[in-house]
């Protein structure tokens, strides 16, 4: 029989279709935008150049929507010449055309027009690096008030730029050509508010068609109705339109060629200058894609690259400046709308970039017709949505005053000096900013005493006492961040109190991230005035390398914190210096004990106290044997089957938990009087930690089985031993309770 054929995929139909109808869709928002950012920027350079603008913002989408989604790592993003692109750029063209080198006169228009592209140019080779260096991450950290600050100002600028296009006066200073109407051009006046209208309200009259291009074909048919009434207005040379815009072939490639010839009459000082304002761009554009990314991935539930697009970013940038387009960014409208006409993969943000570059080779005769006041209408709308008017709400909470003051620094700056200066000063903000909030949060973690946090060596009754009554001369701190200038006077200020008391005072360092030369010299004084009164400054768990790269103990050696002639300690991690401190404490009492002690005997031991006056001592004497161990000798492995219980009669024992790769971590330690061994005694399973002997040892031994026989023939031997090894555990138990919840309430 043969097979029926199989049939279509109208799925897979369906998601190319969507694809293209997302990559036009998205087409008809960058265009209109890219033109109008493009002219912005030329407008600066003279009326001449309003054309030669027009086709640079048109050669900008073309390399951006061709190149970036190519190598980029957010599908679905549309990258097109942006606001933030806009407002550098005419502001760089700006005062590149009034500038002189020496006694040279003003760079001429071509010249102004090199130093651009190159700087276009060096702003995609930064993205690039970033992306490269894997510094996408990164600048997602710039605080959101600066970057808030910056987009408001972007915004700001952009508006402020379009006004005099807007009302169409020139060569007046902004204010000046504000109050006098009769330098305004009521048509152009007429043509931007119908575009305004149109990008306004264009979504509430169809979601067919992008609001951008209904707005801006409601301008050029206004303008074409006033040419019913104005027979001038319909000549392509009218100041109000665009004008001559040739599609490839001699001008525009002449005048790119023309652009790099150019090049050899460049000094290193001119590249020195263009630096700054590269920098700023690149951080700018970066910003601005990733948080479109961001917002892009929350809406579809997916997941950019961040470095990868940062790269494909930089390389559509660098194309751009090469054929003589103006940089850009992922755009927020066209990406949305991409999304939303049903673009799902690059392929759509591909398709965009192939739509732009036909709609030039196409349509490009029909452009010179478009109104620059049309444009100023479009790039007004982007400015007034681009500042971001949720700020003010921050004016309403003293907590958040600060942010909304740094905000509308940014934002001032850029108006009075410009966006280089903005930029500037949003860097020292961001400092400030980070500064604040270090000094905000404690450095101090978490701070303890001696009397409410012990080390794991488990004491003898009787020097509990002794550590509880002196426990004030130990403070413990677990210190978190960055310790540097900023936060140094904190930690003193914290500190001061326990210095006047404290003998001993330990600084755990395992969460601290770095520490520069001001804090190292206050640790210095801490030590100073920690000597005078016989104490000691002990730091614990110091990090071999902190995300810096720095090594704290080859640092403090270097500054001379750490010497022979200091008394400061380091220990690999804090029990050890807690024990150190309870030691020191006890030997002042002489009550330390080292393990080479004269060995007890059975009524010495604590946990066996009053058996002799009981006359039961006998009975336990004839089942317990007597070991000894060298330092380092193995008593018991874990996993080993055992009954037995231990006291020490002389000696240190502790108790690891092997970790594997020959690593192990101190469970417990226990002197001369103490035992250890009793779960597998109680419970009479495998061993659930090793036990190994740190001095030379002499113990007790009691075999549970011996025990078991014993205490059949004399009763009140288990009774016994059963009721001291019960109030033993629970004191443990008791006193481990309390240093969980000083910790916790530490």
């Amino acid at each position: 029989m043969a097979s029926e054929p199989t049939p279509a995929n109208p799925s897979g139909k369906q998601s190319t279709v969507g694809e293209i109808w997302g990559g036009l869709a998205a087409m008809l928002v960058a265009l209109p935008s890219a033109i109008a950012f493009g002219v912005a920027i030329n407008s600066k350079l003279g009326p001449e150049y309003v054309a030669q603008g027009a086709v640079a913002g048109i050669l900008g989408a073309i390399a951006l929507g061709l190149l970036a989604p190519v190598f980029g790592g957010a599908p679905r993003l549309i990258t097109a010449p942006c606001a933030p692109a806009a407002a550098v750029m005419g502001g760089l063209a700006l005062e590149l055309v009034a500038k002189t080198r020496g006694d040279s006169p003003a760079l001429s228009a071509a010249q102004v027009t090199l130093f651009m592209t190159l700087v276009a140019l060096m702003s995609g080779g930064l993205q690039f690096l970033y992306g490269a260096i894997g510094g996408g991450r990164l600048i997602k950290y710039i605080p959101f008030p600066v970057v808030s600050g910056y987009l408001s100002a972007v915004g700001l600028k952009i508006l402020l730029d379009q006004l005099p296009k807007f009302f169409g006066f020139k060569d007046l200073p902004l204010w000046k050509g504000l109050i006098s109407p009769d330098q305004w051009k009521w048509q152009g006046l007429l043509v931007g508010t119908v575009t305004m209208l149109g990008m306004i309200y264009g979504s509430k009259i169809t979601k067919a068609v992008p609001a951008a291009i209904l707005g801006l074909f409601g301008g050029i048919l206004s303008y074409f109705a006033l040419g019913l009434f104005d027979s001038g207005l319909l000549s392509m040379d009218n100041k109000l339109l665009i004008g001559h815009v040739a599609a490839g072939g001699g001008s525009i490639f002449t005048a790119i060629s023309e652009r790099w010839t150019s090049l050899g009459a460049l000094h290193l000082a001119d590249l020195r200058m263009l630096l700054v304002p590269a920098l700023t761009l690149s951080v700018l554009l970066s910003i601005d894609t990733l948080k479109t990314c961001v917002i892009v991935d929350a809406l579809t539930r997916s997941r950019h690259n961040s470095n990868r697009e940062l790269i494909g970013q930089g390389i559509g940038n660098i194309g751009a400046a090469i054929i003589g387009g103006i940089p850009g960014a992922g755009t927020m409208g066209a990406t949305l709308m991409n999304v939303n006409s049903g673009g799902k993969t690059r392929l759509s943000s591909i398709l965009e970039g192939v739509f732009v570059l036909a709609a030039f080779l196409l349509l490009s005769k029909l452009i010179g017709w478009v109104p620059i006041a049309a444009l100023a209408g479009i790039l007004m709308i982007v400015a007034y949505r681009m500042f971001d008017k949720n700020s003010f709400h921050l004016l309403t909470q003293k907590s958040t005053a600060l942010d909304f003051a740094v905000i509308a620094s940014v934002i001032v700056v850029a108006v009075w000096k410009g966006l280089i200066q903005a930029a500037g000063v949003g860097v020292a903000l961001a400092i400030f900013l980070f500064i604040r909030e270090q000094i905000r949060g404690s450095v101090i973690r978490r701070k303890l005493y001696g009397n409410q946090i012990s080390s794991k060596q488990h004491r003898l009754p009787a020097e509990k006492k002794v550590l509880e009554e002196y426990g004030t001369l130990t403070t413990v701190c677990e210190l978190q961040g960055s310790l540097f200038f900023g936060t140094t006077d904190q930690l003193f200020t914290e500190l001061e109190p326990d210095l006047k008391m404290s003998r001993y005072v330990i600084l755990d360092m395992r969460r601290v991230q770095s520490v520069d030369f001001t804090a190292a010299h206050m640790l210095e004084q801490i030590e100073a005035m920690l000597t005078e009164r016989g104490g000691h400054l002990m730091f614990s768990s110091l990090p071999a390398s902190v995300p810096t790269g720095q090594d704290l103990q080859t640092y403090f050696s270097q500054v001379g914190l750490v010497k022979p002639s200091q008394n400061v300690k380091i220990f690999d991690g804090l029990d050890e210096a807690l024990q150190w401190a309870e030691d020191s404490i006890l030997e002042e009492h002489r009550m330390l004990q080292k393990g080479q002690e004269k060995p007890l005997e059975l009524p010495e031991i604590e946990l066996l106290e009053e058996f002799e006056q009981d006359r039961i001592l006998t009975a336990l004497k004839a089942v317990v044997k007597e070991r000894s161990y060298r330092t380092g000798e193995t008593i018991f492995k874990r996993g080993e089957p055992g009954d037995e219980l231990f006291l020490i009669r002389r000696g240190i024992v502790r108790i690891l938990l092997p970790l594997g790769n020959g690593r192990h971590h101190n469970l417990a330690t226990f002197a001369r009087g103490n035992f250890f061994g009793d779960m597998a005694f109680l419970e009479r399973s495998i061993r659930s930690a090793d036990a190994v002997a740190t001095t030379p040892t002499d113990l007790f031994v009691i075999s549970r089985k011996d025990f078991d026989e014993a205490s059949i023939k004399t009763p009140l031997l288990g009774v016994k031993i059963f009721a001291r090894l019960a109030r033993t555990l629970a004191i443990r138990l008791r006193h481990t309770d309390n240093e969980l919840r000083a910790l916790q309430e530490a």
